[in-house]
């Protein structure tokens, strides 16, 4: 199996600009790369480290095994405030979001993510969970199928594919998939599923979602001064991230309305452009090519 790289790692930290006795959280733990770089800033401060995936978990805590000042906690990071505040902490000093799947997670064929092996429809980052992508796949509407194709996975084919797959499920396994956006997307530059699978990853998972969650509740949950920043790898994650940002950064004021005092915005950019992942970065990890690092500090009430 692939040993897990972690992206952009050094810029992440920086932007971070960790307090050695602050409190962190690390959203999406995965291989424990990040979480081991802030650890290694900390003085007297604290790590919370959230994770969907139980490999995840396990990986990341022999990784890990060598510091104490750290809480790992199993659960999807749209739920971190919650989980905090059982923890006693209302406010933290930075948090960071890294949301691309690791390695591990991409070449274990028994997990479903990938249409290059043949393997069952899964995709669950937490395998509690009870849906799958068979179960989305054998039992959604054409309707909602096509949906979540373009919109998920932006695929311009997605009622010709959603068509296919009505006709020819039960589907069992990710090569009866990707049989049928072959013959779709034959001329397609790319692989033919990859748009596909990306939809369902995201529907299976409710990313989306959970990510305009813990959005919301970074900003109630960083003392002034603390940084969120954010990983993303794909234009909608990163649309989302983007327009979050300037909407807590900037005033929407009508033209002509008389201004006397305009209060402060909850957030302020630091990273007016993305930061992307170097070419010596690149050429070492080519799975860090579509990453895009945004990073905010949380202003003063």
């Amino acid at each position: 199996m692939t040993t897990h790289e972690t992206v952009l790692k050094n810029e992440a930290i920086d932007l971070l600009a960790i307090k050695p006795d602050g409190i962190y959280v690390d959203g999406t733990l995965g291989g424990g790369g990040h979480a081991q770089a802030i650890l290694a800033k900390l003085d007297k401060g604290f790590l919370y480290a959230f994770d969907r995936d139980q490999y995840a978990i396990r990986q990341a805590s022999e990784t890990l095994r060598s510091f104490s000042n750290k809480t790992i906690i199993q659960s999807n990071f749209k739920d971190i405030k919650h989980h905090l505040q059982t923890q006693g902490v209302t406010k933290i000093d930075g948090l960071l979001l890294d949301l691309g799947l690791s390695s591990f997670q991409i070449d274990d064929a028994d997990r479903g993510f990938t249409y290059l092996q043949d393997t069952r429809l899964d995709m669950r980052m937490d395998d509690r969970q009870t849906l799958t992508a068979a179960d989305i796949v054998n039992t959604w509407s054409k309707e909602e199928l096509a949906r979540i194709f373009f919109s998920y996975g932006e695929e311009r084919n997605s009622f010709k594919i959603a068509d296919q797959i009505i006709k020819h499920r039960p589907l069992q396994s990710t090569a009866a998939l990707v049989a049928i956006t072959d013959r779709i997307n034959k001329d397609v530059k790319g692989h033919s599923a990859k748009r596909v699978f990306q939809a369902l990853r995201i529907a299976v998972n409710d990313e989306l979602s959970a990510l305009e969650m813990v959005l919301a509740d970074a900003v109630d949950l960083l003392k002034p001064g603390g940084r969120l920043v954010v990983i993303t790898f794909h234009s909608l994650e990163d649309r989302i991230v983007k327009h979050f940002f300037k909407a807590e950064s900037e005033h929407h004021i009508p033209k002509n309305l008389p201004i006397i005092h305009l209060p402060k915005t909850r957030l302020s950019v630091i990273t007016r452009k993305p930061i992307y992942p170097s070419e010596f970065e690149l050429q070492h990890n080519p799975r860090s090519r579509s990453a895009k690092l945004r990073a905010a500090e949380r202003n003063e009430p």
